[in-house]
């Protein structure tokens, strides 16, 4: 088992240059959900902490009220693969969403981005913009060529 220090810059490597992952939800019946997210990963030397711009839906809002958890899982064709199991929480208020919304666009290419190219995103006050905050309980990063040797494989769980 690895230590966070250790495996958090391999994982905002790995999560950075793949951009997008897909996001699973669990509603209160216990079935999952998923989409497609663009997080932005925030590794400070001792906290990871991962951003999302995303719309406040009736399925997103429902689903984090009922488990307030998501799996977000990054993959290549090349099988490098990996995954942050999160503690999940909404950013409401207006100084967080601006802040999140500043974090995608000034993040670095190529996970930042612009967030007024969604459509009805005019700027971080926009009703159909919220922000998710991401606050991993459990890490894996594991290059494609471990499928083959088990070698290089990281794990770390809080």
């Amino acid at each position: 088992m690895s230590d966070l220090a250790s495996i958090a810059p391999a994982f905002v490597e790995m999560a950075h240059k793949i951009v997008w992952c897909n996001v699973a939800t669990v509603d209160k019946k216990g079935r999952p959900r998923s989409r497609i997210l663009h997080p932005i990963w925030e590794w400070d030397g001792e906290n990871l902490v991962g951003w999302i711009a995303t719309g406040p839906t009736p399925t997103k809002l429902a689903h984090l009220q009922a488990s307030p958890f998501v799996s977000c899982n990054y993959w290549t064709p090349d099988h490098d693969t990996c995954v942050a199991e999160c503690a999940a929480s909404w950013v409401e208020d207006a100084a967080g969403k601006a802040a999140v919304w500043d974090k995608l666009a000034n993040g670095p290419a190529p996970v930042g981005y612009d967030p007024a190219i969604i459509p009805g995103w005019e700027n971080s006050e926009s009703p159909g913009f919220i922000g998710m905050r991401l606050d991993p309980w459990r890490l894996r990063v594991m290059p494609g060529a471990a499928m083959l040797t088990g070698e290089g494989v990281q794990v770390w769980q809080r």
